[in-house]
This record gives structure tokens, sequence and C-alpha cells, in this order.
């Protein structure tokens, strides 16, 4: 091992925080932090204030539930069970300081505020390592240390393309001078025929897109769930480096990857179909394509081009893959759900259609796969083993896609629902959706 490897590996920043000691460690410190303010003197803490902290946060908690489940409800199948627990927790280790905090002296006070901080970061770690949104420090600040490369813009002048029963990795030759790793680019991709109001998207190319002659590679449109940004697939999924390893074991050719905005905001939900609430589905089978073939030099047709996505991400990908099969012959579902949803069917319906069920039954991708066959499609269904939510959905979506004749696998993954599975899910499936778009054999 080198030192810059033994310095990398020993950087405080990667030492991991949903598995190994970490975790547990701020664990107990966070229960012996909630024991220590829930323990006081003196009988009037035992009699009133203990048990007004916890009516307190029990009230707390339920108030919040009614305004984040009942009112908001930014998740369509609502708060996952651990994040309301530790929520609660949470609430309950402030309310405890709440009501200690009059009593006691300046010093004391800013123990308590301490204690306080424990028990959030407890709740925080947790609720960390059931979604797996963070798993070290380096992932956590990744918006400040990614870095982003300008978008190769210049065409070249000579272009490779894979003869007819051939993968491209077959007839491909790396030059000697080809960059390590590929890059990643922010750019605006703009809803010329939707008129949908997209952030930024993110665009992967991998090392070989710098050759010249230029492989035409596959291309990949990866969408995130909600609520999301479009750079999650690479702030948190760490998408780039699971294509970087891939393309340094094939000679720099890796799928080019567009990253787009299926939501116009983090918390908006715009069931990615053309409906009264937005035009998503012609801004990703539609506007998403022009600008690729506008602005990249890649493979065309639907053999050499895939979808896919995470949780509602997952849930567009396959209804992409129905409703635009002319665009993507292949599809990654990992975690969706078995029809878009905004909670009920009836709050979808009413919400994006007026109320009309058959504008909806035109689109669901179940129904329609019920009505049509897709011998010529691709899927893989990757959900979590431990997703007791979606996993019955992904089986039922899996029957409805054998049903229709594609040519699909289902593959489970350790752990529940989030970027625990999403993460290692979209690094094992790369080899699988090079393979069914042409890149490799």
């Amino acid at each position: 091992m080198t030192p810059i490897t033994l310095a990398t590996h020993w950087n405080p920043i990667d030492w991991p925080l949903t598995t190994g000691p970490i975790p547990y460690a701020v664990l107990a410190a966070g229960w012996g932090a909630l024991l220590a303010l829930a323990i006081g003197r003196g009988r009037s803490w035992w009699r009133f204030r203990l048990p007004a902290a916890l009516l307190t946060a029990a009230a707390l908690s339920l108030l919040l539930d009614a305004v984040v489940d009942g009112w908001w409800h930014p998740f369509p199948e609502g708060t996952p069970r651990y994040v309301t627990w530790w929520t609660a927790v949470a609430l309950l280790g402030f309310s405890l300081v709440g009501y200690r905090f009059g009593r006691l002296s300046w010093r004391r006070r800013g123990l308590a505020v301490g204690l306080g901080a424990l028990v959030l970061l407890m709740a925080a770690s947790q609720v960390n390592r059931g979604f797996g949104q963070f798993p070290s420090g380096r992932v956590m600040l990744a918006p400040w240390l990614t870095k982003t490369d300008a978008l190769i813009a210049p065409k070249a002048s000579r272009t490779a393309s894979t003869p007819p029963d051939k993968a491209l990795s077959e007839v491909w030759a790396p030059p000697a001078d080809l960059p390590a790793k590929g890059t990643v680019s922010v750019v605006p991709i703009r809803g010329v025929k939707s008129g949908f109001a997209a952030r930024d998207a993110y665009v992967y190319l991998p090392p070989a897109y710098q050759a010249n002659p230029r492989p035409l590679l596959p291309v990949v449109v990866l969408i995130t769930g909600q609520p999301g940004n479009p750079g999650d697939w690479v702030l948190a999924g760490q998408v780039n480096e699971a294509l970087d390893a891939f393309a340094a074991e094939h000679g720099g050719l890796a799928p080019i990857v567009v990253m787009p905005d299926q939501l116009g905001s983090t918390w908006r939900n715009t069931l990615c179909l053309d409906s009264k609430i937005a035009k998503a589905q012609t801004y990703l089978a539609v506007d998403v394509p022009n600008w690729i073939h506008q602005n990249l030099q890649t493979a065309r047709g639907r053999g050499s081009w895939a979808v896919g996505g995470a949780s509602m991400g997952g849930t567009c990908a396959l209804q992409l893959a129905v409703n635009a099969p002319d665009v993507f012959g292949t599809v990654l579902d990992m975690s969706g759900q078995e029809e878009p949803t905004l909670g009920t069917r009836e709050q979808t319906v009413k919400a994006a259609f007026g109320g009309d069920g058959a504008k909806f039954d035109a689109v669901d991708p179940l129904q329609v796969m019920a009505r049509r066959r897709f011998p010529d499609t691709a899927a893989a269904i990757v959900v979590g083993q431990g997703d007791g939510e979606f996993r019955p959905q992904m089986e039922k979506v899996f029957q409805a896609v054998q049903a229709a004749g594609m040519k699909a696998k289902f593959d489970l993954m350790p752990g529940g629902h989030g970027w625990v599975v999403f993460r290692p899910g979209i690094a094992a499936q790369i080899p699988w959706l090079a393979q069914q778009t042409g890149l490799i054999r």
C-alpha cells in the first residue's frame, strides 16, 4: 500500500457512517444523552416536568405526522416508519432540554443543549443508516467536493460505429493517450416541445468519448426519485465512479449517462406523465433525446438507448419504456411503484386528469402492458430484499413485464428502500445495461 493510498484510506471523511463502529458509537452516545436528560432531581421533575416532556414530544410527533403525511404529503407511499420513530426520539430530546432549561445555570444549559444535540445526531444517523444517503463524509460533502467539467462540445471529425452482429468492445482499440476517468458536466436541457421548466441535468461522458475516432456509445437516461435532484445519481449514487471502474476494464468504454430532471423542484411530483400537472413525458421522451442528438455524438436507435431510475424514477423509467418504446429498448426499474401515484388512485386521477380515469388507464404501465406486448424490450427489475413497501409491487411489475413478452430479469439486493440499494444496484447493473445496448457481448 502506497503512502497516498494509506492516507486516503485513513482520511476521516472516508470513514463509513452507515456500517462499522461509528454509527454504533453515535447510537450509544445518543441513548446515553437521552437517559441523562430524562433523569432529574426533585419530586416536581418526576411528577410534572418529565411527564409533560413526554406528552409534548408525543403531541409534536402526532402534529408533524398529520402535517407531513396528512396535509403536505410529499411521499406518495407515506413517511417510512423508521423515519417517524427517530423523529419522535429527536423531539423527545428537545422536549427534555426545554423542560430543564429554565432551572439550570448557564453552564448546565450548555451541557443540556449538547446532550440534545447528541440525541439529534443519533436520530439523523439512524435515518441515514436506513436510507443510505451518506455512506461516508465524502459523499455527504460531495456537493462541495465534486468537480464538474465543461461539456465536451466539439464534434469529432471521425466516428467509429458498431458493425452488425458485433459488440462495440469487440472492434474498439483504445488509443494510448486515453484519459483514465470520464467527465461529469452540468447542463441545461430546455423543454422546447414540452414547455417543462427543468433544473439542470448531469451528463457523464466516459473516457472513450474523448477519443478520435470517437466511438458511438450507447445512451442511458437515468432518473432519480422524489424528492430528489438530477445530481443525486452522482452526489449520492456515485454512478460516475462505478462507470469509471467499468470503463477501466473495457478500454475506456462505458455508456453515456444523461441524468435529467423530471420534477422541476425537489418536492414536486409530476408523475412523469403528460397531464394537467406538467408535460413531463414529452420532456423526457422528446426534449431530452433531441438535446442529446444535437449536442452529443452517440449510437442511434432504440436498441442502443436505455432508461432507468430508482423509486419514483424507476416507475418513471417503466412508463417511458412502454409509452415511448420507439425511443428506449431497455429499462431498469429499481424499487419503483406498480403505478404512478400521488397517494391514492383517486387523488392521482383527479390531480393529473381532472378525474378522467380513462386517460390514466391509457398511460398506466401495467395496463398498457396488459393491452400490448413488448418482445423487443429488455427489462431489469431490482428491489431491496427487506423493502416491505416496494418489493410486493416490484414482484407484480415483474409478472407484468414477463406477460408482456419482455426479456426480463428480477434481482434482489440486500437492504430496504433507499441509496443503500440504489447505489450498489446501479453499479451491479452497468454490465447488463452495456450488454443490452450493444457495448459488450
